[in-house]
């Protein structure tokens, strides 16, 4: 299933790059139940839970609606640049990254109560994040696409995602033996230089991979031509991404949420014992683990993304391709990579990437070439099964 295959929002929608737009026939009566649900979590969540659960509900149901109704795809853009030479959506993440860092660099300057999205340079990086390429293109997302396409009711990403939460939850659990292979501490610019040469510096290397970008293409940006889907879905999801730092006091993430989904699924079970793991035995995680999932950040956003994925979707997808049952396969073992691999690289595009890169991690830089490279193999993977 291709990118393409994406059920368009209205008739004029469906050619690439068109920006959805117009009234769909239904969209109101679906909507109106969705919307009631949304605000009676959100009464629900301000009520009995926390006011900061219940923003950060309406920060995911926006993330969902931008990634959504946007088409803002981490993974197509990086193949649409490989194997088209097309730029448009490398540009969008370009323009995300710089004003997301514009927007987080100083709270976390200003507000020391908010972290940065900070990993251990590692070869448990190196091969998560080689790793992960490859199998975000196979499965046609990451892991915030596989939330907002699984909302958009793409039967692939659909059952992608609960594979994805086992191989998340996996991740977690083999970790630290990935990083007695080799780890180095964390490095965030932000605290390292201050956060005006950190944002001088973040802005510096996303203008040399634009430039970079510009002559693989071989063709001059034109701001007439650029799609503006592009443009205004990189700024609401900057937008939306910096409440969430504000509002969590830490990034947007993804990866984590499906691991403690499965964590605590396991644990009920009787099938895992997280004393004897070091991962979830941290004081940290063992008690998000004995929480409620309303209480974690990163599951009550996801659920927002999910639902603002939802909002979008039309009343009546197309109907999707059939896929073969090696297809199915391939893809059900490649979303289990994802999950695993994704744990291993401490995040995917939005955790790793996004997140990392904006708060002046160091493990966003290293991540970015090696999951590209993963990604060179992913494209042709993807062809040769025909995906």
């Amino acid at each position: 299933m291709t990118s393409a295959a994406l059920p368009p929002l209205d008739p004029s929608a469906a050619s690439a790059g068109a920006a959805p737009t117009g009234k769909r026939p239904g969209v109101t009566a679906q909507r109106v139940p969705l919307a009631l649900a949304v605000l009676a979590l959100f009464g629900w969540l301000l009520w009995s839970v926390s006011a900061r659960q219940a923003l950060l509900l309406l920060v995911g149901v926006g993330l969902g609606w931008g990634l959504a109704a946007a088409r803002f795809g981490f993974t197509t853009g990086w193949r649409h640049l490989v194997e088209l030479r097309e730029p448009d959506g490398v540009y969008g993440q370009l323009l995300l990254l710089a004003v997301l860092a514009a927007l987080s660099m100083p709270m976390l300057a200003f507000f020391p109560e908010t972290t940065a999205a900070l990993g251990p340079p590692s070869f448990s990086l190196l091969i998560g994040a080689f790793v992960f390429g490859i199998a975000m293109q196979i499965t046609d997302g990451c892991g915030s696409g596989t939330l907002y396409k699984a909302g958009l009711g793409v039967p692939l990403n659909m059952a992608i995602l609960p594979v994805f939460t086992v191989g998340s939850f996996m991740g977690s659990v083999h970790l630290n033996n990935w990083l007695a292979l080799g780890a180095t501490e964390p490095v965030g610019l932000v605290t390292l230089w201050g956060w005006v040469p950190a944002l001088a510096a973040t802005l510096a290397a996303l203008a040399l991979v634009a430039v970079a970008v510009r002559r693989w293409c071989g063709r001059p940006f034109s701001f007439a031509t650029w799609p503006r889907r592009w443009l205004w879905g990189a700024l609401v999801l900057a937008l939306f991404a910096a409440l969430n730092l504000f509002i969590a006091a830490q990034p947007w993430g993804v990866v984590y949420g499906f691991g403690l989904w499965a964590a605590k699924a396991a644990t009920a079970a009787g099938l895992f014992d997280p004393a004897q793991n070091a991962f979830w035995s941290d004081p940290g995680h063992a008690e998000r683990l004995h929480q409620t999932l309303l209480l974690d950040v990163t599951s009550i956003t996801n659920i927002g993304i999910l639902a603002g994925a939802l909002w979008v979707a039309p009343k009546r997808p197309q109907e999707a391709r059939q896929l073969t049952g090696t297809q199915w396969a391939v893809g059900l073992v490649a979303g289990f990579l994802l999950g695993y691999s994704s744990r291993l690289a401490f995040g995917c595009n939005v955790g790793a990437m996004v997140s990392g890169i904006s708060t002046g991690s160091i493990h966003g830089w290293i991540w970015v070439p090696m999951a590209f490279a993963g990604t060179l193999i992913g494209v042709r993977l993807r062809r040769r099964f025909g995906l």
